[in-house]
């Protein structure tokens, strides 16, 4: 990636509050805001992090997103997941270069960008076309078009069962995983690994009992809380708000023959 700032790029623009707009910069093209107008012209060709004035005044700083601030500020319709789980899915589900994933239930296709960049391929199962529509366009804006190589979104339930064999991971975001078990049980390769974000305990609850009931073993659940500090010279407390409760993570290995 080059260091100036280029046409087709989306780039976000941070005001003096660190207020963040994502716009994707056009040759002509402006930014309206209550601060006044910014012409793309402008940011295009300079490098990344330069700031400059609207014409009311006010002044933003513009950065590449990154893909935690993307997955914030994206195009979608159903509730991603939030960056404080994706890490910690990364992480629970191993995920490395080369592992074949399912994924079913990609919303907006937050965890698939998160999944794909880590070098996976990624096969997801998706009940709604816009949805499914909206996650290929995200993970391709952005990815770039080589991405999708490795990234395909089939309108199906997962709930009915699972046509890929030998996967080395599954990952869900369903209201109901407990009725993918025993299709994971057959898709998944001896060792492979099982994991569901859930947002009430009650189906991480029954999820863990189809589980114990499969061939799956050293299941956890966890869930992440995220606490910020204000920090300012010698002032240092927590921040009043933090991203508490979002979903519980629960993650099991599929062993036996």
């Amino acid at each position: 990636m080059t260091a100036e700032l280029r046409a087709g790029e989306r780039v976000l623009l941070v005001d003096h509050k660190k207020r963040r707009y994502l716009v994707t910069l056009a040759e002509g093209g402006e930014f309206h805001s209550h601060a006044g107008v910014v012409p793309h012209d402008a940011i295009i060709g300079e490098p990344e992090g330069i700031s400059l004035r609207a014409t009311r005044g006010g002044s933003y700083t513009v950065i590449r997103p990154t893909l935690a601030e993307f997955v914030l500020k994206m195009p979608r319709g159903a509730q991603v997941i939030y960056p404080k789980d994706l890490g910690p899915i990364l992480m629970l589900a191993d995920i490395y270069p080369g592992a074949r994933v399912l994924e079913s239930g990609v919303g907006s296709g937050a965890l698939s960008m998160a999944m794909v960049r880590a070098g996976a391929d990624v096969v997801g199962y998706e009940l709604r076309e816009d949805f499914a529509a909206r996650a290929r366009g995200n993970v391709e804006s952005f990815l770039g078009e080589g991405a999708t190589a490795r990234y395909r979104v089939e309108l199906r339930d997962c709930y009915e069962g699972i046509d890929e064999t030998d996967l080395d991971r599954i990952v869900l975001d369903l209201p109901e995983p407990w009725n993918v078990v025993p299709h994971a049980e057959k898709a998944l390769r001896a060792g492979g690994i099982l994991v569901a974000y859930t947002p009430s305990i009650v189906q991480a609850t029954q999820l863990r009992g189809a589980l114990d009931e499969h061939q799956f073993q050293f299941a956890e659940t966890l869930e992440v809380l995220h606490r910020t500090w204000h920090i300012e010279g010698a002032a240092v407390r927590p921040d009043h708000r933090m991203v508490a409760h979002t979903g519980f993570l629960t993650h099991a290995r599929r062993l036996g023959i």
